[in-house]
């Protein structure tokens, strides 16, 4: 059965994955300005927020999430994070750890790769001033290349002769050695037509056996960069640096101790904030605007109000929102996450008992190019499926690609065909 989205949360010691994991998510995962505050990998639940099907047929008011939450359309659901403890140079040959991290996050789908932009730690995660946080970026990715580069040319000879003896595809053979982390056919394949390679496997060079696993790599770890504490004073030139050496479809900047500040003092009832937004209000701010109750906010003291102030002027109004909501949303778009409905009745939208109140109970998150069929593996299990529906109590083929409003609403039918 088709598992779940798994985002893997990876970077260097102290750069701030912890607070990040804990900006996403309700884990409580340790967090301490030491190298390995984390030591053995966590596993938790975050939420990806899209956008609801609810609104799509104006059904919001009625929407409730049997998970999650939906409010006004936006919808938050569930998704697998896992935050491996902290890599530092060499972790291929076991540094730090390093095999033990690397192998913990093999299985990951996509990657955040949280950079602290300040460059107030250095590689190895200690304290300093000045640092350059974009070579972190290449020697994390090198890393990972290097630890299956390693374990590849390691037995390459066999490998090689055996593709001969059994007159295997590439794919075939690729997919034997690269299964160990997460990998599939289909990746295999991707990687294969896009470096478009002309000459059989037996005649690879090492030069191509290199190229290929750095392919592999973009194909299984799509990974987005999260430059974290853009709020300190030196983390603009650095972003500026990164911004010009990086695609930009994969930097989010981001503020995760602001964050979570933010959403703790929204929790007590000093304020007013919506995860990911631009804008808090207190109870000053209510005021002013009308409300003579202050929306029942607690009155915030002097260091508080500075601090509300100092992060709306050096992170909301500045960059629009603190970024972590964007982190997750990005992880997502480069895996091209489809959210799935599945319901009772595709006419009314409603699931089980509760069906005549509440609509789309549920929401599943499948991988780009999925098909009805997988969705119905995903949702249903080994349970025979006589036939599928979509919107309009209209049927549906298994082979059927499903996408943001195309056969993201399906109700299974259970018996014999």
């Amino acid at each position: 059965m088709p598992r779940d989205p798994l985002i893997g949360l990876v970077g260097k010691p102290s750069a701030g994955k912890s607070s990040t994991m804990n900006s996403l998510t309700d884990a409580s995962s340790k967090v301490g300005n030491f190298p390995f505050t984390t030591i053995d990998p966590q596993r938790a639940i975050g939420y990806l927020q899209i956008d609801c099907a609810c609104a799509r047929h104006k059904l919001s008011d009625r929407c409730k999430p049997n998970y999650g939450a939906c409010v006004e359309g936006r919808r938050s659901v569930p998704i697998e994070l896992l935050d491996v403890a902290g890599l530092v140079p060499g972790a291929h040959e076991g540094k730090g750890l390093g095999n033990k991290f690397l192998d913990d996050l093999r299985h990951a789908d996509a990657l955040i790769h949280v950079v602290d932009a300040s460059g107030t730690v250095d590689a190895e995660g200690k304290e300093t001033r000045g640092y350059d946080p974009s070579v972190d970026i290449a020697w994390l990715r090198s890393e990972i290349v290097a630890w299956i580069l390693g374990n590849l040319m390691e037995k390459w000879g066999s490998i090689r002769r055996r593709h001969i003896a059994v007159k295997a595809t590439a794919t075939e053979t690729l997919q034997n050695q690269f299964s160990g982390y997460g990998s599939t056919a289909t990746i295999v394949n991707r990687t294969l037509d896009r470096m478009a390679l002309k000459e059989p496997l037996e005649a690879w060079s090492d030069e191509t056996v290199k190229q290929v696993v750095n392919t592999f790599v973009d194909e299984k770890f799509p990974t987005v960069i999260a430059l974290n504490k853009i709020d300190h004073p030196d983390a603009d030139k650095n972003i500026a640096k990164i911004a010009k050496m990086q695609d930009p479809k994969t930097i989010v900047l981001c503020s995760a101790i602001s964050e979570i500040f933010l959403r703790k003092m929204a929790k007590q009832g000093y304020i007013k904030y919506v995860e990911g937004s631009e804008f808090v209000d207190t109870r000053e701010d209510l005021i002013e605007q009308g409300d003579p109750t202050g929306g029942n906010l607690k009155e915030l003291d002097d260091k508080n109000k500075n601090r509300i102030e100092n992060l709306r002027d050096m992170v909301l109004y500045r960059f629009g929102s603190t970024g972590v909501v964007q982190v997750l949303s990005k992880a997502a778009e480069l895996l091209g996450l489809v959210p799935v409905f599945p319901v009772r009745n595709t006419s009314t939208f409603g699931s089980g008992a509760a069906e005549s109140k509440f609509v789309f109970r549920d929401c599943v998150l499948v991988k780009k190019g999925s098909t009805v069929a997988d969705v119905a593996r995903k949702v249903m299990g080994d349970a025979p499926i006589a036939y599928i529906e979509g919107v309009g109590n209209m049927r549906v083929a298994e082979d059927d690609t499903v996408g943001v409003g195309k056969n993201d609403i399906l109700s299974f039918k259970v018996g014999r065909a």
